[in-house]
C-alpha cells in the first residue's frame, strides 16, 4: 500500500496549501474618504505588542487611504458574509461607496479614524507600527491598539484557497493538556 507519491506542483499555487488565515475585511479612512477591501494576506507577527503584518497592494484604493492615515481596522467576518466579502473584493472603492452598495453597518473606531464593521465577529483597530517594507513589498506592519469581539466561540470563518475556491473553518480540537503552562 505505502504512501501516496508526490508530484510536481506549480509554485505560483502554493497558497492553496499555505493560506495564512481567515479572510478579513480591512476598513480605512482618510480626509473624508473611506473604503473597505477583502484581505487574505496577513500574519500575526508578535503577541505583545500585538503586531499584524499584511499585504495591501498599491493597486487597491485602500492602500492610499492606509498609507495616508497610518490606520485601519481588521474586521473578522463569519461565514454569513462570505458572498459579500467576495463582491467587495471584486470592485474598487475609488469608483463606488462599498459601504452603501453592500449594506455594511459601520461605526467609528474607538482609537482610530477607520470604521469598524458591526456585522463582523471581531474588530481589531490598528495603527501603523513599521512601514519599512511598504515601498518594496506593499507589506504593512500594524500594532493592534484596540479590539472588540463577540464573547464565546469564534465564528466559522472562511479562507481563500485561490481560483475562486474557499475553505470554511471546521471543528475545534483542544490540545491544551499538551502545552507547557507558560505557553497558555
Amino acid at each position: 500500500m505505502g504512501r501516496p507519491r508526490k508530484r510536481a506542483f506549480p509554485v505560483e499555487n502554493v497558497r492553496r496549501y499555505l493560506e495564512p488565515g481567515p479572510i478579513l475585511l480591512l476598513t480605512s479612512a482618510h480626509d473624508g474618504e473611506r473604503d473597505v477591501m477583502t484581505l487574505g494576506w496577513h500574519t500575526v507577527m508578535e503577541f505583545s505588542p500585538s503586531l499584524v503584518g499584511c499585504v495591501i497592494s498599491r493597486a487597491n484604493h485602500s492602500h492610499h487611504l492606509v498609507r495616508s492615515s497610518s490606520q485601519c481596522v481588521l474586521n473578522l467576518p463569519g461565514e454569513a458574509l462570505l458572498d459579500t466579502a467576495v463582491r467587495i473584493g471584486n470592485c474598487s472603492g475609488s469608483e463606488r461607496d462599498k459601504f452603501a452598495e453592500f449594506g455594511l453597518n459601520a461605526r467609528a473606531g474607538s482609537k482610530v479614524a477607520a470604521p469598524r464593521l458591526l456585522d463582523c465577529h471581531a474588530c481589531f483597530e490598528c495603527q501603523l507600527f513599521d512601514d519599512a517594507l511598504v515601498e518594496r513589498y506593499d507589506f504593512f506592519i500594524f500594532e493592534v491598539v484596540a479590539a472588540q469581539a463577540i464573547p464565546g466561540p469564534p465564528p466559522r470563518t472562511f479562507h481563500y484557497r485561490g481560483e475562486g475556491e474557499f475553505m470554511l473553518s471546521g471543528e475545534s480540537v483542544d490540545r491544551r493538556a499538551l502545552f507547557e503552562p507558560w505557553m497558555l
